[in-house]
C-alpha cells in the first residue's frame, strides 16, 4: 500500500499540523485540558472494560458490546490525542507523509467500526426488550462475534477506500494542514488537483456508513418504544426507556457531527469549525460514553464496589 501511495507524484515528504493556536499560553492551557480528558477517557473506558470481563454478572450481550465500544474509544483517541499533546508543547509540529496516511487510516477504521457498532447495539436493545425470554439464545456468542467482525470488516474496507482516494492525489505544496490531525477533509484542501470526485466518494460512503446505520437505529427504536408502551409496570417502562435514551444520546453526539464533516462539499467547510466538530466526535464522545452508558448503571456500580472491596480484603 505504501508503494502505491507514493506513486501519486507527491513532492511532499511531511506535513505540518497547525493545531489550534500559535499562542504558547493558550496551548499550555489546552495541553492541560486535553491531557486530563485523555487520561479520564483511558481510565473510564479501561475501568468499564475491566469490570465487564472480571464480573460474571456482566457477561451479557449488552455488556459485551459495551466492552467493544470501550476498546474502540480508547484506540480512537489514542490515534490522535497523544500527538496533539506533543504538538501543543513543542515547536516542531510535523508528521511524515507515511505517518499521516497511517493516522488517517487507523482513525477511519475505528470510527467506521464504531458507527456500525451503534446500530448493532440498537438491535441488541430491541431483542432484550421485545424478546426478553429468548434474548440470550438469540444474541448467542457466535452471533455477537459475527456482528462485531462485520463492523470491523466494514471499517477496514471502507477506511481503505477513503484513505487511498485521498492520498493518490498529488500534494505538491503547501504542506500546512489546518487541523490537529490528518483528517480526510483537512488533507484534501492541500491537494494539487480537483477534489470534486472525492466529495462524491465521501458523500456516498458517508451515506452508507452514517445515514444507513442511523436510519436502522431509528427504525429499531420506533419498534422498541412501541414495545415499551405495552409494558404494564411503570418501573419497567422507566428502566427500558432509560437504557434506550442513553444509546440515542451517544449515537446523536457521534453521528450528527460526522455527517456534517464528511458529507458536505469540501468548499463549504471551515477549518475552525471542522476542528471543533472533530473534537466533539473524537474526544468528547469518548469521554462521555462511560458516563452515559455505564458509570451510572447499577450493575456496573455493584461490580466496581465488589472489585474495590475484594482488593481491600486481599490487601
Amino acid at each position: 500500500m505504501q508503494d502505491f501511495l507514493w506513486r501519486n507524484h507527491s513532492s511532499l515528504t511531511k506535513f505540518v499540523l497547525l493545531g489550534f493556536s500559535s499562542d504558547t499560553k493558550i496551548n499550555g492551557i489546552l495541553f492541560s485540558i486535553f491531557l486530563l480528558l485523555y487520561l479520564t477517557i483511558l481510565l473510564g473506558n479501561g475501568l468499564i472494560f475491566t469490570l465487564i470481563h472480571i464480573d460474571s454478572r456482566l457477561h451479557t450481550p449488552m455488556y459485551f458490546f459495551l466492552s467493544v465500544l470501550s476498546i474502540l474509544d480508547m484506540g480512537y483517541v489514542t490515534t490522535t490525542v497523544p500527538q496533539m499533546l506533543v504538538h501543543l508543547v513543542c515547536e516542531k509540529k510535523t508528521i511524515s507523509y507515511v505517518g499521516c496516511v497511517a493516522q488517517m487510516y487507523i482513525f477511519l477504521v475505528l470510527g467506521i467500526t464504531e458507527s456500525w457498532l451503534f446500530a448493532i447495539m440498537a438491535y441488541d436493545r430491541y431483542v432484550a426488550i421485545c424478546h426478553p425470554l429468548r434474548y440470550k439464545i438469540i444474541m448467542s456468542p457466535l452471533l455477537r462475534g459475527s456482528l462485531v467482525a462485520f463492523c470491523a470488516f466494514g471499517g477496514i474496507t471502507c477506511a481503505l477506500i477513503y484513505t487511498v482516494s485521498a492520498m493518490i492525489l498529488p500534494y505538491c505544496g503547501p504542506n500546512e494542514i489546518n487541523h490537529f490531525f490528518c483528517e480526510v477533509p483537512a488533507v484534501l484542501k492541500l491537494a494539487c488537483a480537483d477534489t470534486s470526485l472525492n466529495d462524491q466518494v465521501d458523500f456516498i460512503l458517508g451515506f452508507i456508513l452514517l445515514v444507513v446505520p442511523l436510519s436502522l437505529i431509528i427504525v429499531v427504536y420506533v419498534n422498541i418504544f412501541a414495545a415499551i408502551l405495552r409494558i404494564r409496570s411503570t418501573q419497567g417502562r422507566i428502566k427500558a426507556f432509560s437504557t434506550c435514551v442513553s444509546h440515542i444520546t451517544v449515537v446523536t453526539m457521534f453521528s450528527i457531527p460526522c455527517m456534517v464533516m464528511y458529507m458536505r462539499p469540501g468548499s463549504e467547510s471551515s477549518p475552525e469549525e471542522d476542528k471543533k466538530l472533530a473534537l466533539f466526535y473524537n474526544v468528547i464522545t469518548a469521554f462521555l460514553n462511560p458516563i452515559i452508558y455505564s458509570l451510572r448503571n447499577k450493575d456496573v456500580k455493584r461490580a466496581f464496589l465488589k472489585m474495590v472491596g475484594s482488593s481491600k480484603g486481599s490487601g
